[in-house]
């Protein structure tokens, strides 16, 4: 792990707490970031901190929802009985297949090969486009209760083009979501109830690689890591489904285009 500093753990803390549930690409703001300030890598032991953060914040917003899922989903296979929840619960679980099965299969490549601003710029242009096209012509009025199979295998797929650096988790499940009928809402709700086994996932992989290697860390920075990431992200997850309604996916197109731009005016970085 790179020696952090307070500053440098909060400043990236803060950037995945509030980018990782954003349809702007976590994973790229992190890459970016160290790159464009002149640090080093952040090490692998902070990156699982800030994705536990980010877990906590989800699980504590989604609180109220997550109890009646389990219980939905037990009783899907204890009764025979499938509700509402039950089926939104086997909707999250089965969506998070292919993207489990990708991370397994070619995460590694990914990582080696794929890792570039150059790919970054391309997959926020390119998938800007895409969420900016599927807002303004295929959104509909389903809740997230109201998933049909076929669309969580669609939103399932699309979710496993997140591990390419630039194409953000939320924003390709909220694209997919929009294409398949879901209402901002409904497409950005799945997307966060959808992140829990995915962050669950990843954060956990990373942290047997991170056991593996037994090197040592900085026990502070990662604990200022993990509360600063969760408290942004809890806040960024309320505000963002607050405001969804009224200001729709356009800043974020436009945002996602402006930082693609930039990042192709940076050949050096390429």
């Amino acid at each position: 792990m790179a020696q952090l500093d307070i500053g440098q753990a909060l400043i990236l803390a803060l950037v995945q707490g509030l980018t990782e549930f954003l349809p702007i690409s976590s994973s790229a703001h992190l890459i970016l970031v160290p790159i464009l300030l002149g640090w080093a890598d952040q090490g692998l032991a902070f990156d699982v901190a800030v994705h536990v953060g980010t877990l906590a914040a989800v699980l504590w917003y989604f609180r109220h929802d997550i109890r009646p899922l389990w219980h939905g989903w037990w009783e899907s296979i204890t009764r025979r009985q499938m509700s509402h929840e039950g089926r939104l619960a086997w909707a999250i679980l089965l969506g998070t297949i292919p993207v489990g099965l990708v991370g397994l299969l070619a995460g590694n490549w990914i990582e080696l090969n794929l890792r570039s601003t150059f790919v970054i710029a391309v997959t926020t242009i390119g998938f800007g486009l895409l969420l900016g096209w599927a807002d303004w012509c295929h959104r509909g009025e389903r809740s997230e209760y109201q998933l049909r199979w076929k669309d969580v295998a669609v939103i399932g797929l699309a979710q496993a083009l997140a591990l390419i650096p630039g194409t953000s988790r939320s924003g390709i499940t909220i694209t997919a979501g929009l294409m398949t009928g879901l209402s901002r809402e409904g497409s950005a709700r799945f997307a966060f109830l959808l992140s829990i086994p995915t962050i669950f996932l990843a954060g956990g992989l990373k942290g047997i690689d991170l056991l593996s290697q037994g090197a040592p860390v900085q026990v502070d920075m990662l604990l200022i890591g993990i509360v600063v990431s969760a408290v942004s992200a809890y806040l960024c997850i309320a505000a963002f489904i607050r405001l969804l309604g009224f200001v729709g996916m356009l800043p974020f197109v436009i945002y996602r285009l402006l930082l693609g731009l930039f990042l192709l005016a940076l050949p050096s970085f390429s």
